[in-house]
């Protein structure tokens, strides 16, 4: 079985790596996003009439796949930004909409050097000097003002979003941020930019956006904003899932997220972030941290493998060890509750693939596959198996897997 392991590759293909020179699936760089690829390995051979979902929509990289695809989707996300963004990513343009968003566009750039003179409002990011130099961040404020004259608020205006999706674009591209890896970091010093350079940038990164718009595609996919651990009747049964949820690691995607939402006023304050990270499945930053520790479960989870995994890292060695060990039951409980709702959902027949990866705590190991293998056991579905898809990293010990099973009601 080991020498089997060390054969498994890497596969960059397989991650959001693939997706950056991908349309409408390159447009922003996330961490939540997983590999176009692998969607559409799923979606071979699925016939056209089978309307997908994904509980855990993220960037919308399933909804928009399986759009292309041809088929009929549905994600769910709980984030404003995000559904948002997913929303604006799946919908069909005309090429008369898009001429209008140029020209419109080109209105509000053609006012940012005399906007520059009026004092605007600002985003409360923290350490705002680490993204950005001073006289950067306001041409990106002044610039940001002609857009909303001419557009409105993002979060106001749901329609009306690809010149705004092209601002989250800038913002990165002008700031010191570095997102080359699965998380986010900033390197040394922040780079000056004239109104001219930056007008210029939202320029090239708008002509790209909306290129990528020019071809429509047969499909359709909507974003909805629905707990995935309390899924309402919809009226409609889904034929198969395509999803990849957040893994037990700690990762907050609130955190990579919070320049895009600051900016588009999805997000105005701390605390807001903390609320949304802690409704999240595995969320623990800011306040989710801190409420870890009065947490209760609302299910009984009796398998014997999540009791010992979290009485190991209980008992590690570490002052974190019992706090941590509690966000990862707390995660695998989140998870039986999605898997328990999800029930009322699918069609007869229906077949689910989850992408997930595994973690390690203090050197104590969650097999996320077959912790979840065993809530789907439990609920009832029926050939529940992983396969692994990659190697994660050069740690030997972590993978990526697919996680797969049916549902027969």
């Amino acid at each position: 079985m080991l020498d089997e392991l060390d054969t498994v590759a890497q596969r960059a293909d397989y991650t959001f790596k693939h997706n950056r020179n991908l349309g409408r699936h390159g447009w922003l760089r996330l961490t939540p996003a997983y590999s176009v690829k692998l969607v559409k390995n799923l979606l071979k051979g699925v016939p056209d009439d089978e309307l997908i979902l994904d509980p855990f929509s993220g960037t919308a990289t399933t909804g928009l796949t399986a759009a292309e695809h041809g088929n009929r989707a549905i994600t769910f996300d709980i984030n404003p930004f995000l559904i948002w963004l997913g929303n604006v990513k799946c919908r069909n343009y005309t090429e008369a909409y898009l001429k209008v968003v140029q020209q419109t566009a080109d209105k509000a750039l053609s006012k940012v050097e005399g906007s520059l003179k009026r004092e605007h409002w600002q985003p409360e990011i923290f350490n705002i000097e680490l993204w950005w130099s001073p006289h950067t961040w306001k041409v990106l404020w002044a610039l940001r003002d002609c857009l909303v004259k001419e557009f409105g608020e993002p979060a106001e205006n749901q329609e009306d979003g690809l010149a705004w999706v092209a601002f989250c674009r800038l913002i990165i591209e002008t700031s010191s941020a570095a997102f080359n890896h699965v998380s986010m970091s900033f390197s040394e010093g922040v780079t000056h930019h004239e109104v001219e350079h930056v007008v210029e940038l939202y320029k090239a990164i708008l002509c790209y956006i909306l290129q990528s718009c020019a071809s429509p595609f047969t499909g359709h996919a909507k974003v909805m904003e629905v707990d995935a651990r309390n899924i309402p009747d919809m009226g409609m049964r889904f034929d198969r899932v395509i999803t990849s949820p957040p893994y037990p690691n700690r990762i907050s995607y609130i955190r990579e997220l919070r320049p895009y939402m600051y900016w588009t006023k999805f997000l105005q304050e701390a605390r807001s972030a903390g609320e949304l990270d802690w409704k999240a499945i595995g969320g623990t930053w800011g306040i989710a941290t801190s409420r870890l520790n009065d947490w209760k479960p609302d299910v009984e989870l009796l398998s014997p493998a999540l009791f010992e995994t979290v009485q190991s890292i209980a008992q590690a060695e570490s002052k974190n060890g019992e706090l941590l060990a509690t966000y990862v039951f707390k995660y695998f409980h989140d998870m039986h509750l999605h898997f328990s709702t999800l029930r009322g959902v699918l069609a007869n027949g229906a077949e689910l693939h989850y992408i997930v990866g595994n973690s390690s705590f203090f050197g104590n190991m969650v097999d996320t596959a077959e912790l979840m293998s065993a809530s789907m056991r439990r609920l009832g579905y029926e050939n529940v198996k992983s396969e692994i898809i990659r190697k994660r990293n050069c740690n030997k010990a972590l993978y990526e897997y697919d996680v797969t099973a049916m549902w027969h009601g």
